[in-house]
């Protein structure tokens, strides 16, 4: 589209409309298999832009994609004309009726977060989907999500008592239930709202239109149903039928995939919050035809959740730092497992429903085992459920789990026979399909294993997608059960529901959408659903070589690729956990490992360069990712965006030079090295307003940080003394002096040395710059120069069983993490990285064996709040923590929900980051400490963390080392 246009178009919007290369590339998918260059995308702010969008879509014929965490399976929100992303500015909750459980918002709200909204009220909205941390209710909406609760709660078509909507001529329209008498009084209008309903009784009046819509659309008890609009939803009502039911378009726009018209805020039926007391029952299987067998008779119980995992995905939790220990009900290597939840107000109602259940099972005698969860292991279960998609883009290589025909729904009695059938459809072609679903609601998750990148795979994609949408045709089930027709789907509506009445659902758009306008190439009149994949198919990958050793995933653009679009980086610090910090600062696709992945993925593949690295765009992408790791752990497929920022700064450096300011971060340890020698001067001149300031100004630190303090100490000498002082009783352990204890956190050295020793540990000391620094600038000949020196070093004290134990997270895992990638020989490094402990891990360890007891601290009563370095998070975890500052009997414990801290070594100390570096912290992390009782110690065992929490509260944080210190007896 010419640029001038566009130009207009911004100048007449409150809200900003792009279309730069960077941003049209990160709206170009989402978590299908599908890749669309979007002509611009805009970010509408008020319903007036969203009006003068309509308005300019049909003035100039071009196609409106509404989208919000862009986190569908079939394509739905990708397309070359103006993406609408109402995900940032369309967030508020607007009203809540207790009386009547209604809620209304707009449709950028999150499902989850709507749901804490609601928690004082005692209600909820039930539609759960796997995505509910970052899904929004507008795409809940277009979609007609269910999840995993549709067997008690329903389903989001079922939950929509009205919608505001702008339809394609600009006119505001709210759709809500009618009488008949309304309903005729609607069809009196002068307007398009007035023609919509007029033409839709006249289509749908007829008697034998009615009989053909319900002989030919799938079985009405199969509740997930989206195949195409869902016109026998109008029948059953008071317009059409002998009912009392009122007729209610919602039903109509539910499931419509934004191609009718753009819904601006959206009115919700809620249940009242389910019982507290749950239990799951998972029952495990040696065949899939086991598991299936017993989906019936389990169904005739009350049960909130019925979930299957088959092998494969099972086989893929092995693999996520995050879900491994979420897989600790697991016996055996089951086939296939259901997960088997009820709840209950008491006890005793509990007990009974789980014995009732249990009697069910031993009838059939299929499982071979039924252990059952209680409390949050049934969150843990769930969690393992709920990462199962994203987990299958842990498949090294190009073949992956491709959704195509993952969203086929029958009837409860029918899905025996139907996998049956598929199976042999599977076997046909040679396939082996991963089974993963909503098995109470006859909804399984059905995906080949292909290759898109080959013509004969895209070909079987087709074939296998046109076989299965026949099979599930014969039994009138639904080809779209809960992820919408898309692109992958759309084309096959005429199978599924006939030629006539497809002819009827195009005439359908054409009353809401004369000129098509509103998501093109979606339902009806379908983008081919074999064209526009993510990868150009048979096309020659370029080779790309790279320092870090990628090899883990056959090369850094496969490990790009593991990127499956699933969005679960777009969840906001609401949510557990501390993925996308920049994300939840700024809520930018561009700053979300996806959005830095894809933009890798597209710069590396389609750039023209000698070095693709060198994009500018790259250089935008990752200019605030603050390396926090958080993706390597979260993100189901794991995709280290820390790891990937590494090797593009290396390589962008190489070709465009290494700037001053990186150069005075990397070489920090040799500059605090030199400091050391005159430590009074050079902290002098940190101090100096006039001296420091202009050394800040110079280098490109922000002003109000402070400049740390450089030391001189003798650490041999100091440990010497103090073994002098002390029985040593316990076994010998290598204390890490790293490049921050040795000459800035001297004191945490030196408690760390009283503690270990007064404890009775036989303490010698390593002295080794990790590379921390040169990695998070991206100097990694520098670093890998210092990992081989080190390696030897640490291969001996692995060899002689010496533990080696370590302050400061980022320098101690490095050698867990990052060696890895250094090094040729994974036998050393893995046995480097299973002798590396951080101080925390090694005293709770200590714990767990009983060397470590109460009786060496203080009685006295202390309460203590943690805040863990996001590393210690993403590659250990944060109970050791917890565990060790238990150690004093009365001390009261908690962990800080406080995601990343916002400096990240270097990062908050940059000038241009300053303020997104405060703006992390004061998400969650500066709140907590400020509203904290002034003697209630803060712990941080992070150098970083610990300014960052000075500058943002004047709080001053103690390492957990030194709290224990100061506590012994």
């Amino acid at each position: 589209m010419n640029k001038n246009l566009l130009q207009e178009l911004a100048d007449s919007l409150q809200g900003r409309v792009l279309s730069d290369s960077l941003t049209k590339t990160l709206y170009a998918t989402d978590a299908s298999v599908y890749r669309k260059i979007p002509t611009a995308v805009t970010f509408p702010e008020t319903v007036e832009d969203l009006k003068t969008l309509v308005r300019f879509a049909n003035k100039h014929k071009i196609g409106l994609i509404p989208r919000t965490a862009g986190t569908s399976l079939a394509g739905q929100v990708v397309g070359e004309g103006i993406v609408v992303d109402t995900s940032k500015h369309f967030t508020k909750i607007v009203s809540v009726d207790e009386k009547n459980k209604q809620v209304t918002v707009q449709p950028g709200v999150i499902r989850d977060e709507l749901n804490q909204f609601l928690e004082p009220y005692g209600l909820f909205f039930g539609p759960n989907t796997s995505t509910a941390n970052r899904c929004m209710i507008g795409g809940m909406v277009g979609n007609n999500s269910s999840g995993t609760t549709s067997i008690k709660y329903g389903i989001t078509r079922e939950k929509v008592v009205s919608l505001k909507t702008i339809l394609s001529d600009g006119s505001e329209v709210e759709f809500k239930a009618l009488t008949a008498s309304e309903f005729e009084e609607k069809k009196s209008l002068n307007t398009m709202e007035g023609t919509i309903y007029r033409e839709i009784y006249r289509e749908l009046s007829p008697k034998e239109v009615q009989e053909r819509i319900l002989e030919e659309f799938p079985k009405p008890e199969i509740h997930r149903r989206n195949t195409g609009y869902a016109v026998d939803e109008l029948l059953n009502t008071n317009v059409f039928g002998d009912t009392e039911e009122k007729i209610n378009v919602c039903k109509l726009l539910s499931g419509s995939e934004g191609t009718l018209a753009f819904t601006t805020e959206i009115t919700l039926s809620l249940d009242e919050i389910p019982p507290k007391l749950q239990a799951m029952v998972v029952t495990h299987y040696r065949t899939l035809e086991d598991c299936l067998t017993d989906v019936a008779p389990v169904m005739k119980h009350d049960l909130h959740l019925c979930e299957m995992m088959d092998r494969v995905i099972l086989d893929c939790t092995k693999n996520n730092r995050e879900q491994l220990k979420n897989r600790f009900f697991v016996e055996g290597d089951p086939a296939a497992l259901l997960m088997l939840e009820v709840k209950a107000h008491t006890e005793e109602d509990l007990e009974r429903q789980l014995k009732e259940l249990h009697a069910t099972i031993e009838v059939s005698g299929l499982s071979y085992a039924s252990p059952v969860l209680y409390g949050a292991d049934v969150n843990k279960a769930v969690a393992l459920r709920k990462a199962g998609l994203g987990l299958l883009g842990n498949m090294v290589g190009d073949r992956k789990a491709v959704a195509c025909i993952e969203d086929t729904a029958v009837a409860l009695d029918d899905l025996k026979p139907f996998i049956s059938e598929f199976t042999k459809i599977m076997d046909g072609y040679k396939q082996s399909a991963v089974y993963y679903a909503h098995a109470g609601a006859g909804e399984l998750h059905l995906r080949p294993i292909l290759n898109l990148k080959k013509s004969d795979d895209v070909a079987m994609f087709r074939g296998i997608t046109t076989d299965v949408a026949r099979l599930t045709k014969k039994y009138k089930g639904s080809f779209s059960g809960e992820h919408g027709d898309g692109i992958v789907r759309a084309e096959f509506i005429p199978i599924m529901v006939g030629e006539e009445n497809y002819q009827l659902l195009r005439r359908i758009k054409s009353f809401f959408d004369p000129e098509g306008i509103f998501n093109p190439g979606k339902i009806v009149d379908a983008y081919p659903m074999d064209e526009s994949l993510r990868y150009e198919v048979d096309r020659k990958e370029p080779e790309i070589k790279t320092l870090l050793d990628f090899s883990d995933s056959e090369g850094i653009l496969k490990a790009t690729e593991k990127c499956n679009g699933g969005g679960d980086c777009r969840k906001t610090e609401n949510a557990a956990g501390a993925m996308c910090p920049s994300f939840h600062a700024t809520r930018d696709e561009k700053n979300t490992t996806r959005g830095r992945a894809n933009a890798l993925r597209e710069y590396l593949t389609v750039g023209e360069k000698k070095n693709n690295f060198d994009q500018k765009e790259l250089k935008e992408v990752f200019d605030l990712c603050l390396s926090c790791k958080a993706c390597a752990t979260e993100c189901p497929s794991n995709v280290d965006v820390a790891t990937l920022k590494a090797e593009f700064l290396y390589q962008y450096q190489e070709a465009n030079g290494y700037p001053l300011r990186s150069k005075l971060f990397a070489y920090n340890t040799r500059l605090n090295k030199l400091g050391s020698k005159v430590p009074g001067l050079t902290n002098a001149v940190y101090e100096s307003k006039f001296l420091g300031g202009l050394l800040k100004k110079s280098s490109g630190v922000a002003p109000e940080r402070n400049l740390p303090k450089v030391y001189s100490f003798n650490f041999d000498d100091y440990l010497q003394s103090i073994k002098g002082q002390y029985s040593v009783s316990k076994k010998k352990i290598v204390l890490y002096i790293d490049e921050f204890s040795q000459y800035l956190d001297v004191e945490l050295g030196k408690d760390a040395i009283v503690l270990l020793v007064t404890l009775g540990y036989d303490v010698q000391l390593f002295y080794g710059e990790s590379g921390r620094t040169y990695l998070s600038k991206g100097f990694l000949k520098q670093a890998k120069k210092l990992a081989l020196a080190n390696i030897p070093k640490l291969k001996a004290f692995a060899d002689a069983g010496l533990p080696v134990v370590g302050l400061e997270p980022s320098a101690i895992l490095t050698f867990r993490d990052e060696y890895k990638r250094f090094s040729q020989d994974p036998a050393v490094t893995n046995a480097i990285a299973s002798n590396t402990y951080l101080v925390e891990e090694f005293l709770a360890k200590e714990i767990e064996n009983k060397e470590l007891s109460s009786e060496l601290f203080t009685k006295e009563a202390k309460t203590v709040k943690i805040h863990s370095h996001c590393h210690q998070k993403a590659l250990s975890n944060q109970k050791v923590t917890f565990d060790v500052l238990n150690l004093p009997e009365n001390y009261k414990v908690s962990i800080i929900s406080s995601g990343c801290c916002g400096m990240a070594g270097s990062f908050g100390y940059e000038k241009e980051h300053y303020e997104v570096s405060m703006k992390v912290g004061e998400l969650k992390l500066f709140p907590s400490v400020r509203k904290s009782p002034e003697d209630t110690i803060i712990s941080a065992n992070g150098t970083s963390c610990r300014h960052q929490i000075y500058d943002g509260t004047k709080r001053e944080a103690q390492h957990p080392v030194t709290i224990l210190k100061n506590a012994l007896a």
